[in-house]
């Protein structure tokens, strides 16, 4: 077997219009059309990749309220991860926020990975990790 890319990531929304917008207006992305599924979702291009929202208030979320590396997540990488960070703080986000606060964004610029990376939490909670090529 050759896996040739991988298509897209589910995530589960307990409120479709609010995670909908969070993820056109944090990142800008398109939405692109989804078979009448009889769960109501969205889905969203990133490159050849997709996003797909899954309205399901039963579905599995996390239960922590903080932004943990090591969790289960999902990147997406960017062009410029400054100007990404200078539009995620006209957002409001902040790093310097207390830890639980949904608006807090924990940036790493230098770190093991090798290229800058940030952090934050959907509406949610789940972690989306924001990258660039360093």
């Amino acid at each position: 077997m050759k896996v040739s890319l991988l298509h897209h990531v589910s995530i589960v929304t307990a409120n479709l219009e609010l995670s909908a917008k969070f993820y056109c207006d944090m990142f800008g992305l398109q939405q692109v059309s989804r078979p009448p599924f009889k769960v109501g979702g969205a889905w969203f291009a990133v490159g050849p990749t997709q996003i797909h929202l899954v309205a399901n208030s039963d579905g599995t979320f996390r239960s922590k309220s903080t932004i943990d590396t090591d969790d289960t997540h999902f990147a997406i990488r960017v062009e410029d991860f400054e100007a990404t960070m200078r539009h995620l703080a006209a957002k409001g986000f902040r790093e310097d926020v207390a830890e639980d606060d949904p608006m807090r964004l924990l940036v790493i610029r230098n770190g093991a990975a090798g290229f800058p990376q940030a952090y934050l939490l959907d509406p949610d909670r789940h972690v989306v990790e924001i990258n660039a090529v360093a």
